[in-house]
């Protein structure tokens, strides 16, 4: 429950209770924050999207302690001038909308552009026009390829931080060709970014961008034919999770070698939170959140979500828990890849003071052993039905 006690920021103020506008409030980073939210301040929240399955929760009943504090709207963002009226009310909008599942960029560029960039312009426009603050979620994909990957194999530049560390204010976006449709969700980003930066320099906007890093969480994207469509690719924690629920090989695309890191979801809220209450240091700056402590190439993630699995299900591992697979036979035509995203940490730590806690061994064996109570008994009826057929 939210305590009634006078809250400060980290500049020693009382925090005011504020409205906030979130669009996309129904999904995995949305979940999140409506749950810190409601319990741990006394914001209101006007939840903005077409679900509401993971944030039913914080709706229902009516007993809740933050009864009355968030309402939910379901509203598509596409076409419905209800959304100009929502910012209106608010103080602030968090938009978190997008299509941001790698499947999908090089299968539905078009769909991914529109998402990214197109429906994104409306809530830009009515912040700006109502001067209303924002809060926008990008992504790390921006940055597109390290300079690093452009040199050779054996060079040792590719181990000094300057060619592969990604830094807000100085790393520049390297996207590949265009027939390569899989930067379609990179570019739409960016440009977004573009736009929302001059609004802030010519029509003074005030601004946030995130760029988070793989948030990894309980009720991160869905398992195939469960909660989510059969054919349907989620990100690499859920594919991977899907494998190990159905005892099948974990699929390394072009070997698993891309290095990733990792961050858990609940320490990625507490930053968000230090931006919602801090605008002061928050505004006018774009901040990565990401954890480089866990740093990881895809095979080694592989490696310790098979161990993590065994222990929290008690089941041993598959005699062969990896089979490497090409990424044109796994996302299709199009697709490409960057191979290291490592962010830098200096703004955003001397801005909030925010650092990252939990490591990658806690949040992965967190949040399978989520997937794990939630998901493996409807596994195990899906597999068994056809075999019954």
């Amino acid at each position: 429950m939210a305590s009634s006690a006078v809250r400060l920021d980290l500049d020693g103020n009382p925090i005011p209770a504020i409205t906030i506008c979130m669009i996309g409030a129904g999904g995995f980073i949305g979940s999140h924050l409506c749950e810190k939210l409601m319990s741990e301040t006394q914001h209101k929240v006007l939840a903005v999207d077409v679900y509401n399955d993971k944030i039913k929760h914080l709706l229902e009943p009516d007993s809740l302690p933050w009864n009355g504090r968030i309402q939910f709207h379901r509203i598509n963002i596409k076409n419905d001038s209800r959304l100009e009226g929502l910012v209106k009310m608010a103080d602030l909008t968090i938009n978190l909308a997008a299509i941001c599942t790698p499947a999908d960029y090089n299968t539905r560029p078009l769909d991914t552009i529109y998402s990214n960039f197109i429906d994104a312009l409306p809530v830009v426009k009515y912040c700006s026009e109502n001067n209303k603050r924002l809060i926008h979620f990008s992504t790390c994909e921006v940055y597109g390829k390290t300079i690093g990957s452009y040199l050779p194999k054996d060079s040792p530049l590719r181990k000094d931080p300057a060619y592969y560390i990604l830094k807000e204010d100085e790393s520049p976006c390297i996207f590949g060709s265009i027939e390569k449709q899989r930067w379609s969700y990179a570019c739409a980003k960016q440009l977004i970014e573009r736009l929302i930066y001059a609004e802030g320099a010519e029509n003074d906007l005030e601004f946030t961008i995130v760029r988070p890093f793989n948030w990894i969480g309980p009720r991160m994207d869905f398992i195939p034919g469960i909660d989510g469509p059969s054919e349907g690719v989620p990100r690499v924690l859920a594919c991977f999770s899907n494998n190990l629920l159905r005892r099948e090989p974990l699929k390394l695309v072009d070997g698993g070698e891309s290095q990733r890191t990792f961050i858990y979801i609940k320490d990625a809220i507490e930053a968000v939170m230090l931006m919602i209450e801090n605008p002061a240091r928050a505004n006018g700056h774009i901040f990565n959140v990401g954890n480089p402590n866990n740093e990881v190439t895809v095979r080694q993630l592989a490696e310790m979500m098979t161990k993590v699995y065994s222990k929290v299900s008690g089941e041993p591992s598959i005699d062969s828990p990896t089979v490497d697979v090409s990424s044109k036979e796994f996302y299709g035509e199009g697709y490409d890849d960057s191979d290291k995203r490592i962010p830098d940490m200096t703004i955003i730590n001397r801005q909030l003071g925010w650092n990252p806690k939990t490591s990658l061994w806690d949040l992965l064996e967190s949040t399978l052993t989520y997937q794990h109570r939630t998901y493996a008994e409807a596994v195990k009826q899906a597999i068994a039905k056809p075999l019954a057929t």
